[in-house]
C-alpha cells in the first residue's frame, strides 16, 4: 500500500475497523429466533457412558419438533445442528456459535458426523444454531452425555 498518501491509509483503517465494530455489534444486536415449544435436540449415538476403542467416534444427532435446514436459510422452524465438544459452558444466546475446537459447526444441515479423538473422556452436546448460528429462543440443545475414548 505504499501508493497511498497517509490520510488515505488512516481513512481506509477506519473504514475497515468501523467495518469490523459494526459487524461485532451487530452480532451483538441480532435477534433470537423463537424455537417452537418442546423442540428438543438429542444424541442419537453413542450412548451416554459408552466406551468407544480406537478414537473413531460416530455420533448420529436427533432433533424433535423443528427440521434441519443449512446456516443461511431462513425457513420456519428449522435450525442447523453445532456439537459442543468437552465444552464447559453454553456459548453467549446473543451471539453466533463460535467455530474451534470445542464448537464444531454443521452448517450444511448434517445429521451424523464421525470425529477422530484421541484417548481421554470427552463431553458431548448439541445445541442448534439458526440462519446466523445463534441459538434459538429457548436454546434447542440435548443433554450433555459423556463418552470414553481408548
Amino acid at each position: 500500500m505504499t501508493f497511498l498518501r497517509s490520510p488515505l491509509r488512516i481513512a481506509l483503517g477506519l473504514f475497515v475497523a468501523g467495518g469490523f465494530l459494526a459487524q461485532t455489534t451487530f452480532a451483538q444486536e441480532m435477534p433470537r429466533t423463537a424455537a417452537p415449544e418442546g423442540a428438543t435436540a438429542y444424541i442419537v449415538s453413542p450412548e451416554d457412558g459408552a466406551t468407544i476403542e480406537g478414537g473413531k467416534v460416530h455420533v448420529v444427532f436427533g432433533l424433535k419438533g423443528m427440521g434441519v435446514a443449512p446456516a443461511g436459510i431462513d425457513y420456519p422452524d428449522t435450525g442447523h445442528h453445532h456439537l459442543l465438544v468437552n465444552a464447559e459452558e453454553l456459548p453467549p444466546a446473543n451471539m453466533p456459535i463460535p467455530t474451534d475446537e470445542n464448537h464444531i459447526h454443521f452448517g450444511k444441515g448434517q445429521t451424523e458426523a464421525t470425529l477422530m479423538l484421541e484417548p481421554g473422556v470427552y463431553t458431548l452436546q448439541l445445541l442448534l444454531g439458526d440462519k446466523n448460528h445463534i441459538p434459538h429462543e429457548a436454546p434447542v440443545m440435548s443433554e450433555k452425555i459423556t463418552v470414553t475414548v481408548e
